[in-house]
């Protein structure tokens, strides 16, 4: 990210840069401006040098644990930086919609509502167990997948203790598969910055 700002700086002039919650804003001296969105915005430090801290926070290497659902499917992982160091992945089958009506709709729909309970349940004992013991070390917990179905899993009392390290954004992925979730780090990670027109 350092060479981005040196680089808008010399395209756009001096900048003064202003923190407000995850993002810093930069305007430059012909009107550029830029939204930097920091990853992990719950672990931001106010500072008065904001690009120094900007840049300290996004270059930190972190333990972070990671928490991925959807319909039929799981991931569980811990992070060190970059680098995925444990990992729980698991899958189960959750009936899709039907477009069957009356009594027939009723009773896929409580079955599917069942076969998704269980998996939520199975993701929460896997969650548990793979995260609970890294608590100590853990700054943040970052989600990914269905935000009712991460919901869903965290409501298990068991994993209240990890709620606080909680990031706000669940981010979009594809079922979560070992693939899958060793991209994640990449991410959750990645630094946004909007551009206005003249940038």
């Amino acid at each position: 990210m350092g060479p981005w700002l040196d680089g808008f700086r010399d395209r756009h002039g001096p900048t003064r840069s202003l923190r407000s919650g995850d993002e810093l804003a930069l305007e430059a001296q012909d009107g550029a401006r830029a939204w930097v969105h920091l990853p992990f915005p719950t672990l931001a430090a106010p500072e008065v040098d904001c690009e120094r801290s900007v840049l300290d926070h996004v270059l930190t290497d972190r333990r972070v644990g990671c928490l991925l659902v959807r319909r039929g499917g799981f991931a569980v992982g811990v992070f060190e930086g970059h680098r995925l160091v444990s990992s729980k992945v698991g899958s189960a089958y959750v009936q899709g919609r039907t477009k069957a009506g009356g009594w027939s709709q009723q009773r896929y729909a409580r079955r599917r509502d069942n076969q998704s309970r269980k998996a939520y349940a199975e993701a929460a004992d896997e969650a548990a167990a793979l995260l609970l013991p890294e608590l100590p070390r853990l700054e943040a917990l970052v989600t990914g997948g269905d935000g009712p179905a991460v919901s869903a899993v965290l409501a298990d009392p068991r994993l209240a203790p990890l709620r606080p390290l909680v990031q706000p954004r669940v981010l979009p992925v594809p079922d979560p598969r070992l693939r899958v979730l060793r991209a994640f780090g990449e991410q959750f990670l990645a630094v946004r910055i909007d551009l206005n027109d003249l940038a």
